[in-house]
């Protein structure tokens, strides 16, 4: 089982376009303490060095979400994905 396969599930459920969590709520919704890691913007960025495979990334963007670091690193910002016909101009 993967360590954040209960985040993505949540996303998943999400229906909002965006949506901010507290560090504490992920840890809630984990199970277990993010590491000291997690306060660095990189660690969540989706869009950072994709070719690295992280599980915290492939899980946010499992859900159709792409996560950012809140500057004052005590929480994250998820914005879904746009479906590719959402970003063509007609």
């Amino acid at each position: 089982m993967d360590k954040f396969e209960q985040l993505r599930d949540f996303l998943t459920r999400q229906t909002a376009t965006e949506l901010v969590l507290s560090n504490e709520q992920i840890e809630e919704l984990l199970g277990f303490a993010l590491p000291r890691a997690a306060q660095r913007a990189s660690w969540w960025d989706s869009t950072r060095a994709p070719e690295e495979k992280m599980p915290q990334r492939e899980a946010c963007l499992a859900a159709g979400y792409i996560a950012t670091r809140l500057p004052d690193g005590k929480g994250v910002r998820f914005r879904r994905i746009k479906a590719e016909r959402d970003r063509r101009r007609y």
